[in-house]
């Protein structure tokens, strides 16, 4: 039987509400008080606890604060239940770490999916997902909670950036991350004979910046919009505060590095010992593999030959000369500039 801490002040909604819980087979301990309910968070160690904001004492951002600063709790889902709805309120309680609200008067309905959906995603927390931001989704998509980080990105400016337009430069300093609603951006880098490399590739759903954001330095890469793109702005200030008070949104960011550590040192060995026919090949792959979202057979390439030698790290003849090679060896076939998989298996199986 699951254990639930229910803290609020209101004698009848505490009742009433873990009636409601005990009904649907869960074990309730309850506080009256914010002090109480850390006093009893560490003695009872619940699998959940729900806890209401305005109390006497020590409210409920007082009580998430000290939860979050013990390691024998800061680990157990939270769930704020308030009459507050305001989208500051709102923010301010995600933002210290909460993992859901529930705005009063509310169902028990509404109550009990909510306890489900947090006990649910606990229970996922403990078993393998996905690296990065798949596995994040992955982890929203089977719980079916609140997105922490949809939160952030509602009401925020939304800054439109045209094809081929820089987002940020190579040695500036980093003010917000940057969260991609619409299109499609890639970053690279410039040596001093302005020659490019690309290093990433971002679509829809991703994050871009962080890695400047965590190191506390300036951007080592450049990222230009590779079509009309519409970018959601997190201020720094916020997003070190949910690093600093929030273990989920943590360790999706610490995966996300991890991530790209672990491409970044393939594409230096792909780089080094891959054949110039390999190195096209893998380019073409990558680019279906990052924005072929249905994984359709047939999918179309629009890339200038330019950006996507800097893809397959070599110069652009050399491209065009293989481009050519695939199209006449019926891998790919190119229509109006578009370069169309005919072959994916071959491509993905190139010999080196």
């Amino acid at each position: 039987m699951k254990k639930i801490l229910l803290i609020e002040d209101n004698k009848d909604i505490r009742e009433n509400t873990a009636e409601i819980l005990e009904l649907a087979n869960y074990k309730v301990v309850t506080a009256e008080n914010g002090k109480q309910g850390v006093e009893i968070a560490l003695k009872e160690r619940p699998e959940l606890i729900i806890c209401d904001i305005m109390m006497p004492v020590l409210d409920g951002y007082g009580v998430l604060h000290l939860l979050n600063n013990i390691p024998e709790t800061q680990h157990i889902p939270f769930i704020f239940l308030t009459a507050k709805t305001e989208r500051a309120e709102i923010r301010k309680g995600m933002t210290l770490g909460a993992d859901d609200y529930i705005t009063k008067p509310f169902e028990g309905t509404e109550l009990l999916e909510a306890v489900e959906v947090r006990l649910k995603k606990t229970s996922l927390l403990k078993e393998k997902i996905a690296e990065g931001v798949e596995g994040y989704h992955q982890l929203m998509n089977v719980s079916g909670g609140t997105d922490i980080l949809q939160a952030l990105k509602e009401g925020r400016n939304i800054n439109k950036y045209k094809k081929k337009q820089i987002i940020y430069s190579e040695g500036n300093r980093p003010s917000r991350l940057y969260y991609i609603q619409k299109g499609k951006v890639r970053t690279f880098k410039s040596n001093e004979n302005a020659k490019e490399l690309a290093v990433g590739l971002f679509n829809e759903g991703d994050f871009l910046g962080y890695t400047a954001l965590l190191e506390g330095t300036a951007y080592k890469e450049t990222a230009e919009a590779l079509e009309d793109c519409e970018l959601a702005l997190i201020p720094k200030e916020e997003f070190e505060g949910l690093l600093n008070n929030n273990s989920e949104i943590s360790k999706l960011f610490i995966k996300l590095l991890a991530k790209n550590i672990s491409e970044k040192e393939e594409q230096l060995l792909k780089m080094a010992y891959n054949s110039l026919r390999k190195k096209v090949a893998d380019a073409i792959i990558q680019l279906n593999q990052k924005y072929n979202n249905s994984q359709e057979p047939g999918f179309s390439i629009l890339i200038s030959r330019e950006k996507l030698a800097t893809i397959a790290g070599t110069a652009t003849e050399s491209l065009i000369r293989t481009l050519s090679d695939f199209k006449n060896e019926q891998l790919i076939d190119i229509k109006n500039g578009s370069i169309i998989i005919l072959n994916e298996k071959k491509l993905l199986n190139m010999l080196n």
